[in-house]
């Protein structure tokens, strides 16, 4: 039986360090006492091995070494160049962002001095090496450049604007699809040179970037500018419109009738008024006739011949007219028609009827009964036409002016509708000028109710 035991611990024995050599072959071999005693050796070793890690020393070389790239002005790949100039662009952002923000390019606001275009994302100086170069821009790509609110467009392609500069960096402003405007930043080596030819007219073309709602960035490969003084001179052609002729509206043929309203107006219209004369000359009386605000126009050319015979008529005459003063001008009429008159004259067979003869420097009197007529007949020489105040021609109830051209002899028609006794003062002045009066004549009118007798 004992042996049996002993072998079976014998067999035993080589199956428990089995499961250790899995784990750890390289203390089953070790009796126990010497696992214990170096047991604490890895323990030590193994936070020793956790700290080398942890410290960035070695990591962080690599990372100065690639700082150093960007101010060689040359890198030494293509590959690599991108990467190292990264860094630095976020580095320069986080120190200068108060000196100059970076743009943003979700939601783009106008700054406080009414910028709204985008931002330089580094300061001066910028890399003088230009990118390769990609793709040329469609058509619609074009349009969505020029358009305000569009982004993410990048290719190749030509723009023009207005230079000038913001922040000390050169800005292209090109006026958009809508009339609005668009600034694009330009890059390249000539950025230094560009801020020269502030407000010319530049052309360059180059790598687009719209990264900005109002603008982006252009990488300049070529450019040109003019001056803007060069295109403007196109100022002294209105110049061919002076002498054209304009026609007159209705309602701007009413108002040449009135007094001292169009004054230096020319024109073609028609106009209706009562035909007279003075000498050898007719013209139109078109409103307040027989007063000082009367308005006349001497008519010109060859209608008015055979027009002596509708003196004291209703005239339609038609053609340039020009209207030199305040109370008339001339017409150079191409047509003159008679027209029939629009109010039948007062019957002067059913009044009795006042007349005065001449004009004399002595005042002269008449009398007269209410409602009952006055006829004044005063001589005018050419040139000048006898007329009184507006307000008294209302008051003594001015009904005709008639003129007789044998005389000529200038008659004045009134009713007089309230009795009392009114001083009615004639001028005989310039037809179109009736503030240059050459004569005076003084009338008193005295007119007397119906109820009493006349005078013997």
């Amino acid at each position: 039986m004992a042996p049996s035991k002993a072998a079976a611990r014998k067999v035993k024995s080589p199956q428990k360090p089995a499961p250790k050599k899995v784990g750890a072959p390289a203390k089953s071999p070790l009796g126990p006492a010497r696992a214990k005693a170096k047991a604490p050796t890895p323990k030590l070793s193994e936070p020793k091995a956790a700290k080398a890690p942890v410290s960035k020393k070695p990591a962080a070389g690599p990372a100065k070494e690639g700082t150093r790239p960007p101010a060689r002005p040359a890198p030494t790949g293509a590959e690599k160049a991108p990467a190292p100039a990264a860094k630095p662009e976020k580095k320069a952002a986080g120190k200068g962002a108060s000196a100059i923000p970076a743009p943003t390019l979700s939601a783009p606001t106008r700054r406080s001095d009414g910028w709204g275009g985008p931002l330089p994302d580094k300061p001066l100086p910028r890399r003088t090496k230009l990118p390769a170069e990609v793709e040329p821009l469609t058509p619609r790509e074009m349009e969505q450049v020029l358009t305000v609110g569009a982004r993410g467009v990048t290719g190749e392609g030509p723009l023009k604007g207005r230079l000038l500069v913001y922040q000390g960096f050169p800005y292209l402003e090109v006026i958009g699809r809508d009339k609005r405007e668009l600034w694009f930043l330009l890059q390249g080596p000539d950025q230094e040179v560009l801020p020269a030819y502030v407000d010319h007219r530049v052309s360059v073309s180059g790598l687009i970037r719209k990264h900005h709602n109002y603008g982006g960035s252009v990488d300049v490969r070529k450019w040109s500018a003019k001056k803007v003084e060069a295109e403007a001179p196109a100022v002294a052609e209105p110049v061919v419109e002076e002498n054209r002729l304009r026609l007159f509206s209705p309602g701007e043929v009413e108002t040449l009738g009135q007094p001292g309203m169009s004054v230096g107006q020319k024109g073609y219209a028609t106009l209706r008024g009562r035909l007279e004369m003075s000498g050898d000359e007719f013209y139109l009386v078109v409103s307040n006739p027989g007063t000082r605000q009367q308005v006349a126009f001497t008519l010109e050319g060859k209608a008015q011949k055979g027009l002596k015979k509708y003196v004291g008529e209703i005239m339609v005459a038609t053609g340039v007219i020009e209207k030199l003063t305040g109370w008339g001008g001339t017409i150079q009429a191409e047509l003159c028609e008679p027209r029939a008159p629009e109010y039948p004259p007062v019957a002067r067979d059913t009044i009795e009827l006042t007349q005065v003869e001449g004009a004399s420097s002595a005042p002269r009197t008449a009398t007269l009964k209410l409602n009952n007529g006055l006829v004044v007949r005063l001589p005018e020489r050419q040139g000048y036409v006898w007329s009184i105040e507006p307000a008294m021609a209302k008051r003594l109830s001015l009904r005709e002016v008639n003129l007789d051209p044998d005389g000529p002899v200038r008659e004045f028609f009134f009713t007089p509708r309230n009795p009392g006794v009114l001083d009615v003062d004639f001028f005989l002045a310039k037809t179109h000028n009736p503030m240059q009066v050459s004569k005076q004549f003084r009338l008193t009118v005295e007119v007397k109710p119906l109820d009493l007798a006349m005078p013997g």
